[in-house]
């Protein structure tokens, strides 16, 4: 988890730099539509690298995923904290218990 949450503090950082110095800051300035997007595009890789890919490709695209979920996550003003405290009070739940409770 330190990883994350070191990559999350980068973020943080590059958010408000100028966009032609930092990845981060040209997503920011886009907008959440297109790091949704982009979120998207990176789980339809994973996927496919999931069922084609090698063990490498899943690798590498499901850091793309975590990287432009915690963008998201950023350009929202969600810290991971949260995310993870959502996971932790789900844990011990059945998914289908979990899944029924909110109706899906």
């Amino acid at each position: 988890m330190d990883t994350l949450a070191r990559l999350e503090a980068t973020i943080a950082q590059r958010r408000t730099a100028p966009s032609g110095d930092s990845y981060v800051a040209q997503l920011h300035a886009c907008g959440v539509p297109v790091i949704a997007r982009k979120l998207g595009e990176e789980a339809v890789e994973t996927v496919i690298a999931a069922l084609s890919g090698s063990r490498e490709e899943l690798t590498g695209e499901a850091a793309d995923v975590l990287f432009h979920l915690l963008v998201l996550l950023s350009a929202k003003d969600i810290p991971l904290a949260e995310v993870l405290a959502e996971l932790e009070r789900r844990e011990g739940t059945s998914g289908l218990a979990e899944k029924a409770a909110r109706g899906a």
